[in-house]
């Protein structure tokens, strides 16, 4: 990802997709420490930023004082009420990441909206304020509505948010949009690569300003066909 010049690069050790099991800080701190030590010993960090996708403060903290500079936290400060007292000290970029669900776990759910944008940008609003309450700085968060199963089992409300994304940027904060191999764009994950490139081309369209992708190469020759 490195040699193809991502911007990027988000390291986690736990799965949150629906029918995952929570992963002690013991195990993911043995799954991302060997990680983060070989990204900090070969100085990558001067390359790209590195995310570290956790709501564990203290795997956060291990990441961040080995040169990570950004977290990502599908919980939205909600899963450890340490992590705002770590951000506060070591000033990353943050993402708050819209869920329907209350704990890092997805469900299957197929919860259905009057408002899908209205309802995200609550939430988000109301996570913006619990940090900047803090005294974090507010140029330092980064917005991200959800996608797939953390809005609805309902593929429909993804397709929305895409196509309404700019009513986010009314926000004013940077957006990241992750799309890739998603169950939503159907099909088998393997045959969803060309999709995840069409739909992120489709958001940075509308105002998103990060894509999450696997495939960055066929990422950035989509942008430049």
């Amino acid at each position: 990802m490195v040699e193809e010049e991502v911007d990027v690069v988000d390291i986690g050790g736990e799965s949150t997709g629906p029918g995952s099991k929570g992963v002690s800080l013991i195990e993911e701190m043995d799954r991302v420490k060997p990680v983060i030590d070989t990204i900090f010993q070969n100085k990558l960090t001067e390359k790209a930023i590195f995310s570290i996708d956790t709501y564990k403060s203290e795997v956060a903290e291990y990441a961040l004082r080995h040169g990570f500079g950004m977290v990502n936290d599908v919980t939205a400060l909600r899963g450890d009420p340490k992590m705002i007292e770590v951000l506060s000290r070591y000033k990353p970029y943050v993402v708050l990441m819209y869920s329907k669900d209350l704990t890092a776990r997805t469900t299957t759910e197929s919860v259905e909206y009057d408002d899908v944008i209205a309802s995200i940008k609550t939430f988000l609003l109301e996570r913006i304020s619990t940090l900047l309450g803090s005294g974090f700085p507010e140029d330092k968060i980064i917005i991200d509505p959800g996608m797939g199963m953390f809005v609805s089992a309902d593929p429909k409300y993804s397709f929305e948010i895409i196509e309404r994304l700019s009513e986010l940027k009314q926000l004013a904060y940077p957006i990241l949009v992750g799309v890739s191999r998603k169950s939503f764009l159907g099909g088998k994950v393997d045959e969803r690569d060309l999709l995840s490139a069409e739909w992120s081309l489709k958001a940075i369209q509308n105002g998103a300003s990060i894509v999450r992708i696997h495939d960055v190469g066929l990422m950035k020759s989509s942008m430049l066909n």
